[in-house]
């Protein structure tokens, strides 16, 4: 999904500041699947309200500068409606973590075992708030998405857990090479 079909999507939600979609984004109910930046919503917001499919208004703050606060306009749920007709790309995972345990033996000792013990905890935690979020008065598909999420990362711990050995595999393959 695009940038301007993300900023839509938690528009179509309720209206919201730059700061806001961001929020939305990082640790709302889309945080585990979409990801942008200010460096690409604030330019997607631009373009949106130049399309007419959204508006916006001033507020003042007492101190700080005036924030614009974006509403989603009728023309702006029909194109949002419209994004959501295309197929879907196929599901891709980024992970630096991943990168780095991929190339650990770039990596100094130990430092992978890190890496992997510090990424099973964060997704241990991710899958344990899941598994504790009341969403009994949620629509059908936040709740379906929500399934699919903790499912993935409960997931990944269990294969985090049953492959961790084979990182110290490695490290002995290179112990015997140094060895010879």
């Amino acid at each position: 999904m695009d940038v301007k079909t993300l900023c839509l999507g938690v528009l179509i939600r309720g209206e919201a500041s730059g700061y806001e979609i961001k929020k939305q984004l990082e640790e709302g109910p889309l945080a585990q699947f979409c990801r942008a930046g200010f460096g690409s919503i604030y330019p997607a917001l631009g373009q949106l309200k130049a399309k007419g499919l959204v508006t916006w208004s001033e507020h003042s703050q007492e101190g700080r500068p005036d924030k614009k606060i974006y509403r989603i306009t009728d023309q702006g749920i029909a194109a949002f409606r419209k994004a959501l007709r295309k197929e879907p790309s196929d599901d891709r995972v980024h992970s630096e973590s991943l990168f780095m345990i991929f190339f650990q033996g770039f990596l100094d000792s130990g430092r992978a075992a890190e890496i992997v013990d510090a990424y099973r905890e964060t997704y241990r935690q991710i899958a344990t708030r899941m598994r504790v979020a009341d969403l009994t008065e949620a629509p059908a598909g936040h709740r379906f998405v929500h399934a699919i999420g903790q499912s993935i990362y409960e997931a990944i711990v269990d294969a985090v857990e049953r492959n961790r050995h084979l990182l110290s595999e490695d490290v002995d393959k290179k112990a015997l090479a140094t060895e010879k």
